[in-house]
This record gives C-alpha cells, sequence and structure tokens, in this order.
C-alpha cells in the first residue's frame, strides 16, 4: 500500500495558471500583390499594448492579459482595418493575420487562429530571440515530427547535447549527470536512481511534455548546483476549450525479432508478480539484520530462498506496445481541467564481450555476454487551471511515473567464460553468470502555482512542490557456476556466487519558490526590471540493502543438472541435510540529508539596441550522510559538508538590427556531490564491476563564459555561431580505484580541469510553399567541436609527504569524462500542404569518441608501469525515419523506423602488458554489443 498510495491520491488531484496571452500575425499590402507590410502600427484597443510590423510584415504583442479586444491595423495612405472579437487565452499565441489597402479589408479576409504557445517551433524560437539568457528548446511540435518518445531523446536534438547509451547519462557541452540540474515547471525533481544525482529523463513520456528547454547560462533564479545547464519540462496543459486524443502504438527490435530470441525471450522469475506494469510483491524481506545477530537468523526467515525458482521464465510474445489517451474541457470562463496517461512496454535484446583488465592483464573475460530486458513505463498527469480574477490565478499539477525494468544478463553460456580466482585452467571448466533483476521506480510529483498581479507593473508569482520517490530492487538473484559438457559445479569463491539480493531507496522531497517581479520603466525607449525572491528544496533519503548467499558446506556437495536448471538445488532438503549453507550480510543503510536555502536577486535593463541582465544567488547547501556499510571499518560513519557561498552572474545582449543579435555571458557555480558519490556502499553491476562512494569526496568551483551570435532571418529560421569556455576547480571523475577488488569511486582526481567549444546551429527552410498543394522542406542542423583536458594531481598530506597520485602511464593530464571533441546533429522535414498532410522526417545523432571512466595507477610506486587506462565510449552514428499521413480530418497513421543503420556499440581500452614479448600499447574491446532497428506502426485520434 505503501507504493499504492501515491496512485490513489493521484486519482482525486485538482490543478491551475496561465495569465496573459500573446497576439501575433501577419501584415500584407493589397496593393502591392500582398507583399509583407513593414513599419505599420497594431494596437489593442482599450490597452496600453501595441506593435511596429517588422520588414517581412510581422509583428508580436506579448503579455496582453486574458479576454476579448479590437485590434487595429494602420498605415499612413492606406484604409485603417479593425478586427473585433479577438479572443486572448491564457499562455496561448492568437495569430490575427491581414493586409490593407486603398479600401477597408473584408472581415473574411481576417485570418485568427489560437494555438498553444510553447508547442510550436516559431514560438520558441521567438521565446529564444527575445530571452536574454542563452538559452534553447524543443517543443510538442518537434518532438511529433521528429518521432520523440521521450524527454532523454529530445534533449540530444539540441546543440552541444549527447547521452551516454552505456551510463543513460545526458552531456551538455561534455558535463554529464553531476553538473546538469533538472526541474519540471521550475521546480526540482529528484533522482529514481542510486547512481544518479538526475531523474532518468527517459521517464517522461512526449505525451506530457509542451516543451524542453536547456539554459546554457546561469540564472540567478535557479539552483548555483550546475555549471553546464539547467533542463526544464514544461508539462502539457489545455489548449483551447476542450481536448479528446488517443493513440495506440505496436513495433518490434530487429534484435528480439531473431530466431531462438523472439521464441524463447528470458524474464526473470519476479515477472509472476507483477501486472499491469506494477510489482505487486515487494517484500522480499523486512528483516533488518544488524552485525551482531547475522548468525542467528535462520534461512526461513527469507522463503523466496528456496520457495521461489531461481531460474528465468520465458515471455511468448515480446512486442513493443504503447497506449496514450489525453482528455481535458473547459469549465465556465475559469476553470480548466486536463488530464493524460500513458503506458509502453519495450523489449531489447543485447550480446557482444565483455572483457575487465587491471594493470593491463586480463581478469574477467565474457565472448556473450547477453541482457534481455523488458520495460514498462506508465504515466499519467493531471492539471487544473483555476483564473480567480485578471489578477489572480493557480494551478496544480500531478504527476505519477512507474516504472518496472526487468533484466536478465547471461554470460559464458558458450563455455569461454573466465573469471579471475576462480578456477585453475587445468580443471577445463568455464565460468557461467546470470543475474536477473527488477527494479521498480515510482515517483509522485506535486506542484502548487500561483500568480497574482497588482496594477501592470508588479508581479509575484510563487511554488510549491512535495516529491516523493520508492525505487526498488526487490529481489536480485544471481548465479556464478563453473562448468563443462559432463559438469556443473557452483561458484566456490567469496560465500555470495549464489545469492538474493534486496536493495530500497525511498526518497522525500520539498522545494519551494517566491518571485517578485517590478518592473521599473516599460517605455518603447527603456525597459528596466528588478526580481527578488526566495527558494528552498529539502531531500531526505532512506537507503537500505541486503545480501543472502548459498554456499556447499563441502565443494560438489549438490550437482545441478544443468545451467538451465540451478533451481534444483537451492530447496529446503539440502539446508536440513547440511548440504547447503546460509550467508547473510548485515543490512547495508545510509541516510542523506540536502539542506538548501537562497536568496536571489537580479535587475534588468532593456534598450532597442541592448539589454543587459546582473543577478546574484546566496546559496547555503548543508549535506549530511550517515552510514553504515559492510566494507568499511566498524561499519559507521558519516559525512557533513556545508557550502556558504554567494554566485554571480551577468548576460549583456546587443541588438545588430531587428533580426541579428550578439550575447556575452558569464557566472559562478558550484558542484554539488552527491549521496551516492559519498556514501561507501558498493553497488555491483550485472557484470560484477563495483562502484563505491567516497566520503571525502568535495564539491566543485566552476566559472562559466559564453559568447553567442544570433541570426532570425524569419520567424521560423535560425542561424547562430557560440562559443564557451568552462573552468572547473577540484573537478569530480570517476576513477577506477587501486586495490585488489578493481573498484570504480570517485575523487578530485584533479585540480582544474578546461574545456571550451564552439557550437553552430541553424534552422532554415530548404522549400517553402504558401500554396494550398505545395511541399516545404525544412533543415536543421547543429555541430560541436569541443577542446577539454583536466590534470592529474599527487596528493600530499600537510607535512608535504606523498599520499597517492592520479597520474598514470606518464600522463599528467588527461580529457574530460563524458566529453565529446564532435557532436552532429540533424534532422531533414518534408510536409505537404494538402487538407490532409504527409510528412516525412529524418534524423541523425553522432558523437565522436568519449571517456567513460578515467584511467588510474594500480601501483602508487609504479604508476607508469603498473595502471589501468581510460575507458573509452565509441562514437557511433544513428539514424531515424518518421512517416505520418493524417486521414479522415482527425485521424493520423505514422511509420517509425529508429536506429535505422543499428551500429555497434563499443567501449575500448589501451592494454600493454609490458612484457619481455609484447610491450606494445593496442586497443581492446572491452564491451561491445548492438541495440538492433527498431520499426513500429502507431494510429492517433484527436478531436
Amino acid at each position: 500500500m505503501k507504493q499504492l498510495f501515491p496512485f490513489f491520491i493521484f486519482l482525486f488531484s485538482l490543478a491551475a495558471t496561465g495569465q496573459t496571452g500573446t497576439i501575433e500575425g501577419t501584415l500584407t499590402d493589397k496593393e502591392m500583390n500582398n507583399e509583407p507590410l513593414p513599419f505599420a502600427n497594431v494596437i489593442v484597443k482599450g490597452t496600453t499594448k501595441g506593435a511596429t510590423t517588422d520588414f517581412d510584415g510581422k509583428y508580436i504583442i506579448e503579455n496582453v492579459p486574458v479576454g476579448t479586444y479590437e485590434v487595429e491595423f494602420s498605415f499612413v495612405g492606406y484604409e485603417p482595418v479593425k478586427v473585433p472579437n479577438v479572443v486572448v487565452e491564457a499562455g496561448k499565441f492568437t495569430n490575427v493575420s491581414t493586409a490593407l489597402g486603398a479600401s477597408a479589408a473584408a472581415l473574411d479576409e481576417v485570418l485568427i487562429q489560437v494555438q498553444t504557445s510553447r508547442e510550436r517551433e516559431t514560438a520558441l524560437l521567438l521565446d529564444q530571440k527575445k530571452a536574454t539568457e542563452i538559452k534553447e528548446s524543443i517543443g510538442a511540435q518537434q518532438l511529433a515530427q521528429q518521432g520523440i518518445s521521450d524527454a532523454a531523446t529530445a534533449t540530444t536534438k539540441i546543440s552541444g547535447v549527447t547521452s551516454s547509451e552505456s551510463s543513460g547519462d545526458v552531456f551538455i557541452r561534455g558535463l554529464g549527470d553531476r553538473y546538469l540540474y533538472t526541474t519540471f515547471n521550475g521546480l526540482p525533481l529528484p533522482s529514481d536512481d542510486i547512481e544518479r544525482k538526475n531523474i532518468d529523463l527517459g521517464l517522461f513520456s512526449s505525451s506530457i511534455i509542451e516543451s524542453l528547454s536547456i539554459s546554457k547560462t546561469y540564472s540567478p533564479t535557479e539552483s548555483a548546483d550546475q555549471s553546464s545547464g539547467t533542463v526544464n519540462i514544461s508539462s502539457k496543459q489545455l489548449s483551447g476549450t476542450q481536448e479528446l486524443s488517443a493513440g495506440v502504438r505496436a513495433g518490434i527490435n530487429t534484435n528480439v525479432a531473431q530466431s531462438g530470441v523472439y521464441d524463447n525471450f528470458k524474464v526473470s522469475p519476479n515477472a509472476s508478480d507483477y501486472q499491469f506494469g506494477y510489482l505487486q510483491n515487494q517484500n522480499f524481506t523486512n528483516v533488518v539484520v544488524p552485525e551482531q545477530v547475522v548468525n542467528q537468523v535462520p534461512y526461513q526467515a527469507f522463503p523466496r530462498l528456496t520457495q521461489q525458482t531461481w531460474n528465468p521464465s520465458v515471455v511468448n510474445t515480446p512486442v513493443n506496445t504503447r497506449y496514450s489517451v489525453s482528455l481535458g474541457k473547459k469549465i465556465g470562463e475559469k476553470l480548466k481541467v486536463f488530464g493524460t496517461l500513458y503506458q509502453s512496454t519495450d523489449f531489447k535484446y543485447r550480446k557482444g564481450v565483455f572483457r575487465q583488465f587491471r594493470s593491463n592483464f586480463l581478469e574477467d573475460s565474457l565472448t556473450d555476454a547477453t541482457n534481455y530486458n523488458r520495460t514498462v513505463n506508465t504515466t499519467a498527469m493531471g492539471n487544473v487551471e483555476y483564473r480567480l480574477d485578471d489578477a489572480n490565478e493557480f494551478k496544480y499539477v500531478s504527476l505519477f511515473i512507474n516504472k518496472l525494468s526487468d533484466e536478465v544478463f547471461e554470460g559464458g553460456r558458450n563455455g569461454e567464460g573466465a573469471i579471475f580466482e576462480e578456477t585453475d585452467p587445468q580443471e577445463g571448466l568455464g565460468q557461467f553468470i546470470r543475474d536477473q533483476n527488477t527494479k521498480q521506480t515510482s515517483i509522485w510529483v506535486n506542484q502548487v502555482f500561483g500568480t497574482h498581479r497588482f496594477g501592470e507593473k508588479h508581479k509575484l508569482d510563487w511554488g510549491l512542490g512535495y516529491n516523493v520517490v520508492f525505487a526498488n530492487e526487490p529481489n536480485r538473484i544471481r548465479n556464478e557456476v563453473n562448468f563443462n559438457e559432463s559438469n556443473v559445479q557452483l561458484g566456490r569463491t567469496g560465500g555470495f556466487q549464489q545469492r538474493k539480493s534486496a536493495q530500497y531507496i525511498d526518497d522525500n522531497e520539498y522545494a519551494g519558490l517566491l518571485k517578485d517581479e517590478i518592473t521599473l520603466s516599460d517605455t518603447e525607449k527603456l525597459k528596466t526590471k528588478l526580481v527578488v525572491g526566495l527558494n528552498y528544496r529539502n531531500k531526505q533519503r532512506n537507503f537500505r540493502s541486503q545480501f543472502l548467499g548459498l554456499e556447499e558446506n563441502t565443494l560438489g556437495a549438490v550437482r545441478p543438472s544443468s545451467i538451465d536448471d540451478l533451481s534444483s538445488v537451492f530447496t529446503a532438503e539440502n539446508f536440513e541435510n547440511d548440504l547447503l549453507k546460509f550467508n547473510i550480510q548485515p543490512t547495508d543503510l545510509y541516510t542523506g540529508e540536502l539542506d538548501s536555502k537562497s536568496a536571489f536577486a537580479s535587475f534588468s535593463l532593456e534598450k532597442t539596441a541592448y539589454s543587459f541582465f546582473v543577478g546574484a544567488r546566496y546559496q547555503r547547501d548543508a549535506i549530511n550522510v550517515d552510514y553504515n556499510v559492510s566494507n568499511i571499518p566498524g561499519r559507521l560513519g558519516s559525512s557533513v559538508q556545508e557550502y556558504d557561498n554567494p554566485y554571480l552572474t551577468a548576460n549583456f545582449k546587443y541588438n545588430l538590427n531587428e533580426k541579428q543579435s550578439l550575447r556575452f555571458a558569464a557566472s559562478r557555480t558550484i558542484t554539488l556531490p552527491e549521496f551516492k558519490e559519498i556514501a561507501p556502499f558498493e553497488y555491483v553491476s550485472a557484470v560484477g564491476q563495483v562502484t563505491r562512494g567516497n566520503p571525502d569526496i568535495q564539491a566543485s568551483t566552476n566559472y562559466n563564459f559564453d559568447v553567442k551570435y544570433e541570426f532570425f532571418p524569419t520567424s521560423d529560421q535560425l542561424l547562430s555561431l557560440a562559443g564557451f569556455y568552462k573552468l572547473i576547480e577540484d573537478p569530480i571523475n570517476k576513477v577506477q580505484d587501486r586495490g585488489a577488488a578493481g573498484i570504480f569511486s570517485y575523487f578530485n582526481a584533479g585540480n582544474q580541469a578546461d574545456i571550451y567549444g564552439l557550437e553552430l546551429e541553424t534552422r532554415v527552410n530548404l522549400l517553402k510553399n504558401d500554396a494550398s498543394e505545395g511541399p516545404n522542406l525544412r533543415l536543421g542542423f547543429n555541430a560541436t567541436r569541443m577542446w577539454h583536458k583536466q590534470d592529474l594531481k599527487n596528493v600530499f598530506d600537510e607535512n608535504g609527504n606523498f599520499v597517492k597520485t592520479f597520474r598514470f602511464n606518464n600522463k599528467t593530464e588527461e580529457g574530460l569524462q563524458g566529453a565529446s571533441d564532435w557532436i552532429f546533429n540533424a534532422n531533414l522535414n518534408f510536409t505537404t500542404n494538402t487538407e490532409n498532410p504527409f510528412e516525412a522526417t529524418l534524423v541523425a545523432n553522432y558523437a565522436s569518441d568519449s571517456i567513460l571512466a578515467l584511467g588510474a595507477p594500480e601501483d602508487q610506486s609504479q604508476a607508469d608501469t603498473r595502471y589501468n587506462e581510460s575507458i573509452v565510449e565509441e562514437g557511433y552514428v544513428t539514424l531515424d525515419a518518421v512517416f505520418s499521413k493524417r486521414f479522415a480530418e482527425r485521424w493520423r497513421l505514422q511509420l517509425r523506423a529508429q536506429n535505422l543503420l543499428n551500429p555497434e556499440v563499443l567501449r575500448s581500452q589501451l592494454i600493454n602488458p609490458g612484457t619481455a614479448n609484447d610491450n606494445v600499447e593496442t586497443k581492446r574491446i572491452v564491451r561491445s554489443y548492438s541495440l538492433g532497428s527498431t520499426f513500429s506502426l502507431g494510429l492517433s485520434f484527436d478531436l
């Protein structure tokens, strides 16, 4: 019921926002064959709002209070046109386009359309053009065109952004998870994963996204805990007065469709415990075992050890499916209600090589490392907007996400598996590993917003958030055995080769924002604004992990008949006959709390040619992690860190003309270590790699500088060139630590990191035809070139004595973890202007090689000869295609083809055995697989 409670509460959630809208359009000249009419006046009668048309005859009037108006168009020597009954809706763009001539235009010559503001690319480009800070966005319109199904994929369409297939992290300008900050409607989001600071953006279906933006320069209204940018997801809300839409999609992955995979797709035994994407039985055990009573706990306390099978099950039809429905209604003049429900099921199959090297020598090798993964993602979101009056509005958003991931990993089935220190080669036995894990993440996000206007020049915004996360791995099953054609024996080292384990994370988070915006001046020649406010965030985590192992009392006491029926020996009878014994580790625990309090202020000044923005934020961050874990002597410990700093930012924008501008930005920020980077709990991956936190890690300080040129030829076209530089003091890195286990951990491995680069972006209409039957062809392209390095330091104590080094292989510097030298993103979109248009889009992405984990010395006294080189994730190209056809007015058929090139994903490492016969450094593949191509067909309906 603990996990179900958020879902039940969600069903009763309500919500509200929006107070002004925008009027925009195009004015043409009837006397000049409907050419654009520049420099004409547009006035909203009864207000002080107005604008002048530009060279393309376009105009925009922002921040018009909700209501019904008369809009007047006038130009010297032409008959004015008055358009009555122009309705302005909250957060919407009302397009009013007409023509002027010697005689008045008839009303049927006036085109009025109301559209959602942040879903359209033109609206987002306009927002980017007018913004003081440097930011880029992608809206619902582009998500649909490019067949983007989630927020994680959406970020990679923005310049300078890549994602790591192996880690799942998003990298902005070469800086990954720890340097980002993620918000939902401007309020912070919790992480769903012990391994990450930010939430998995793949959890956010495009069906709930109105737009996604990345602010690449720092704003004092945001947390200073970032360097590369803030990712903000704006939730969808009701457009117009009502909405009803539904969709269904089905598809298949080519890897899954292979013979021997499709008819034998493996899932864990936990699959029998979940229904409709929700795991019913999450209580593997409720026993928290302290160290002093470990030997007193009988195996019967954990019935799933012997009552549940240890063998995987099989799915009959591993077909990808998606279902979605959205509906909304405007009730009266003040209330809007909107809700959406989405569920997807995806199957993935990967097979390739896994190797692990230590001190340049092969330690573990699996040439048939195989993953079966089934993921069910269920998302429900609702919001209610309530406008009390023209000055006071409220909004409440409730979002519930449940992700269920079931994975079976196998390696060594081909008899070639070799695991360090398991058997001697002369025994003629290979090693086989199977790791079965089900992870369920339930996230409940609640947000309340209010906006209050005190006259035309004073606005107060506030927001409150409460987030809950349950991220559980309730029954992970692992087996390590030695075998050949005639013999299967249980793994013999460590006592936990045959084990079941459970891991639970409970997060609670409170957030608040108060922002007071005062307009000091608002004339055509000068606009000035003062913003002051407060931020608060409190995040609390409870973590628990438990390992239960089964071991033979004597070697060979039990012999499974097959690696596919290991469960036959894990029986109560074998315990009672003393053939097996039960091993239990004391429960690993840690608690973490982040308490962040901030006050901020900013001042902006805007004149015709330039605008200037300065801001300051005073932020106090307190991190407290208490841990009780088995791999630390004495088990108990704590890490208390406090950071109390001012953070400054400045942005300058110079308008070269109406269409071109030059921007400059500078800021100072911080990168706080995460709970998982501090707590020394050891997390073991499916392939056996171990990651452990470091209580001595410290925050990084960042200095950010940006310059950018932007050219907007028309309202929907862009050409930009940006340069950036970041200096990071005490950068944090994931490094393979020295020691017998080859554990990965987190260190301030250098004193300073530098990253600088160039970004080029263009969005251009190759063919634009306004005729009713004419085609359109649009190209979007961005490219990024980065240069990056960090020093590798020697560490000395306060007396100047050498302690350790991060230098290896004669290197005193290395590239930045996660940074690619080159990034390319491109999309080509073809559409027809027919009544039921056809649309086709090609999307391509490439990111060059990047460091997955830094190298490190294995022996501190022989760092140049005994070391582990950096592990590199090699670059590859992806290509997607989306074809869409609307028919019968409200129906749409869409075909998606993803990862058409199906490249091999490779991780490599430079290896030099350093022997007399082999003293040459060569590249070795340490992980390889392909993702397969996915083809799907979808049908949708919208009212």
